[in-house]
């Protein structure tokens, strides 16, 4: 049996701009991190002639192009497994549709152990880039390359998306203490929505093949607030992050009248007046998880709490996607 993991992340600064609509005439950046809340997919070799293909359903199939769930298909015939006899099941600690990148998490987790079944070595970068190339090529989902890329590499890292598609990935030079002070600082609450990402950033991408002005405007600031973050993390400014991440929720608001509703508004008001330092909504909007940034996370627990927000207690990955059983 061989069991892969992949971590879930959340977006530090510059979400957005790793669109291909937006980077391939205007180059991306954005800062995300790896958490310790994983996605994990099982696969073993079985004696039944069939493709057995186990997650929120149940297939038992002989073809893979009889096979449902679209990445487990596509995954199968990029890697180039032909024969059935094969089981696949896959588990999360979160639910997808929470803002935490799980599609990408899912579909490194799965390639990973893919490849380790074919008895194959995959580098971060090349997983990444297969799972983008699935995603996004294959299944022609309008969303972007974050989540592939900080699952598969883990960390805190830095992505410069190219115009020729190419993908550079460099670790954030923050400091341990700064990286410490980070990790407690930040928490996350889930709102009890759940949404597809596709759906919200197809407006996003659509505006963005237009060329329009607004919104190509809204993410060339949003990639400067990327760099700004940056800049104030790896010199240990975080109550600057702080307020960074505030200026960057009033920009993503704008880029759709879903990314926000009346309650998401009030919880984030409520954190704010009761030691939030900055905050804002994770991935592409409209429900999953409110991170805030807070230095008296005690009485933002509690009045988020007792408001009926669940919190969600996480430390930072720095393994990225990989086979934990073989």
């Amino acid at each position: 049996m061989i069991i892969a993991r992949s971590p879930l992340r959340i977006s530090i600064g510059g979400g957005g701009t790793d669109l291909p609509s937006y980077y391939r005439k205007h180059g991306g950046f954005l800062i995300a991190a790896a958490i310790d809340r994983y996605v994990y997919i099982t696969v073993h070799r079985t004696f039944v002639d069939e493709f057995i293909i186990k997650y929120s359903k149940l297939e038992r199939v002989r073809t893979i192009d009889e096979v449902q769930h679209p990445i487990m298909r596509e995954a199968l015939k990029l890697v180039g497994i032909r024969e059935p006899n094969i089981e696949i099941t896959s588990m999360a600690d979160i639910p997808d549709g929470t803002g935490l990148g799980s599609s990408g998490s899912f579909t490194t987790a799965l390639l990973k152990a893919l490849h380790a079944y074919q008895r194959g070595i995959i580098s971060p970068a090349q997983l990444a880039a297969q799972a983008s190339h699935i995603e996004i090529d294959r299944l022609g989902e309008p969303i972007g390359k974050q989540d592939q890329y900080i699952s598969a590499f883990g960390g805190l890292t830095c992505f410069q998306f190219l115009p020729n598609d190419e993908v550079e990935a460099h670790p954030l030079q923050i400091s341990m203490e700064s990286l410490h002070d980070l990790e407690d600082n930040l928490i996350l609450f889930f709102t009890g929505f759940t949404r597809s990402a596709s759906s919200i950033l197809k407006e996003q991408n659509d505006r963005t093949k237009l060329d329009e002005a607004e919104m190509v405007a809204n993410l060339h600031r949003v990639k400067e607030l990327g760099v700004e973050t940056k800049r104030c993390l790896e010199s240990g400014r975080l109550r600057d992050f702080a307020e960074l991440m505030n200026v960057h929720w009033q920009h993503k608001k704008k880029r759709s009248p879903i990314m926000t509703n009346s309650q998401i508004d009030q919880w984030y008001q409520l954190a704010m007046a009761n030691g939030a330092l900055g905050g804002k909504l994770i991935g592409a909007g409209g429900g999953g998880f409110l991170m805030f940034y807070s230095e008296d996370k005690s009485k933002l627990r509690h009045v988020l709490t007792q408001a009926g927000l669940r919190e969600v207690r996480f430390q930072f990955d720095f393994e990225g996607t990989k086979i934990i059983v073989q």
